[in-house]
């Protein structure tokens, strides 16, 4: 099985901490350049003293805001002007939570800015050098809520069905060229995203926050929280030559958690 990344360039978002880190990692032991992609530079260092360069590898990193679009295109289409990206990972942090009959039409366009439109900006951007290298990988991580709507996160979950259809689509169009586009769908991991939603659980509750953490597991047949390593596991192989012919799915990684097909 072909799974070495040797000469490939990868983007990654959200790559300073949780899963958007360690797929950086796990890119960068098959072999990749990797560019680190978040809004915090002190975080972004650390991660990027983590990553393997056995190989040879070269990384670097972009401080950007996804709430800053115009700063972050300009800066993607400086590393693009530099080098052929084959590789991008699609991810930035979840919306705030609560129900979505109290959502305000802000917080739904902030969500839909920072993860579709800013996915489509970036997209656009590496796409030209996927075509030329008739080699490309886009992998959205999203949620297992396309697949189930999760309580009381109605603007997260709007925002990642319309992030799924827009990666089944671009996945029907660009397939032609080499260039593949998937989903993974984490199921609860081990986060700092996770440890947010069970302290607001926990708060609104009035329950100890053990308790919160007991009653998630207990719904995944595996019984327990996933690794982000696991998680970027599934990732990284989407990305490898191995994955050829896997093309506009949605993956999840959550423990058997989720109960439809």
């Amino acid at each position: 099985m072909l799974l070495s990344l040797q000469h490939k360039n990868a983007l990654v978002g959200g790559a300073s901490a949780g899963i958007g880190k360690a797929t950086a990692i796990e890119l960068a032991l098959l072999g990749a350049n990797v560019t680190l992609l978040s809004r915090t530079e002190s975080t972004l260092k650390a991660a990027l003293s983590e990553l393997d360069t056995s190989l040879g590898q070269q990384h670097k990193y972009i401080v950007a805001d996804y709430a800053q679009r115009d700063d972050l295109l300009q800066k993607v289409q400086a590393l693009v002007a530099e080098q052929t990206i084959h590789i991008l990972i699609n991810n930035t942090g979840g919306p705030p939570g609560g129900p979505l009959t109290e959502a305000t039409p802000v917080a739904l366009l902030e969500a839909y800015y920072n993860h579709l439109i800013c996915n489509q900006l970036l997209a656009q951007t590496v796409l030209s050098g996927m075509k030329t290298a008739a080699y490309g990988r886009i992998v959205n991580i999203i949620s297992t809520s396309v697949k189930e709507p999760l309580d009381n996160l109605g603007v997260s979950n709007t925002t990642r069905w319309a992030v799924a259809g827009w990666s089944k689509t671009w996945a029907n169009e660009v397939g032609q060229f080499g260039i593949t586009v998937n989903n993974v769908l984490p199921g609860y991991t081990s986060t700092g995203r996770l440890d947010e939603i069970i302290g607001k659980r926990s708060a609104a509750q009035n329950i100890d926050p053990e308790t919160i953490v007991q009653q998630f597991k207990a719904h995944v047949p595996l019984r327990r929280f996933a690794d982000p390593s696991e998680v970027a596991a599934a990732v990284a192989f989407l990305a490898s030559p191995a994955a050829g012919y896997i093309n506009g799915v949605n993956l999840p990684v959550d423990g058997g958690r989720t109960r439809s097909l």
